[in-house]
């Protein structure tokens, strides 16, 4: 299985580093979290280690976590994978497990379900999906699966999503799909 590490400790020095590079990325992106300041984000982490294990993890699988937004209604912050492509610590896997096992031959080691779940992450719904890319283009040489209606899931297929030609898609396969260049991307509340 691909190496998710959410139950290792935090040396204060990698805290420290991946809080440096998550302020720094903050402030690079401001486009992505106009009106919100790093310090009460900051302050967020303190009061939850596990939220920022996850963002450990998003950061060391490639996704370059960052702010997208604030939940009026209770005060979380929303972070998406920022990643210019799906990240690289997360590709060649099949939507979830069931599809996983529907394969006969040529298993990939893992799934985009099963991975976001160890790491304490969701992946992005379609509606994200298409609120990320408001924000810049991403995958415009990859894919990511998004998080599938159970009603179209329990008949087999799975949601994708891409920029091509400058437009985004969304598009399906049959969940035991898996390639190379399709990922996926996670979302966290803190």
């Amino acid at each position: 299985m691909k190496n998710i590490e959410t139950k290792k400790e935090f040396s204060p020095k990698q805290r420290e580093e991946l809080l440096s590079a998550l302020k720094d990325r903050f402030e690079k992106n401001r486009n992505r979290h106009e009106g919100l300041d790093w310090a009460k984000v900051e302050a967020k982490f303190k009061a939850n280690a596990g939220k920022l294990r996850a963002l450990n993890e998003m950061e060391r699988t490639g996704g370059q976590p960052d702010v997208v937004g604030q939940d009026k209604k209770t005060g979380e912050y929303l972070f998406f994978d920022c990643s210019a492509e799906t990240p690289k610590g997360r590709t060649s896997v099949c939507y979830d497990r069931e599809g996983l096992e529907s394969r006969k031959e040529h298993k990939p080691e893992n799934t985009a379900m099963d991975m976001a779940a160890a790491m304490g992450i969701e992946l992005l719904t379609e509606g994200e999906y298409y609120e990320l890319q408001k924000l810049g283009a991403f995958d415009t040489k990859t894919s990511s699966w998004v998080k599938t209606p159970s009603d179209m899931r329990k008949l087999g297929g799975a949601l994708y999503g891409d920029r091509r030609y400058g437009r985004v898609f969304v598009g399906h396969n049959g969940a035991q799909s898996y390639y190379a260049t399709r990922g996926f991307r996670g979302s966290l509340r803190v």
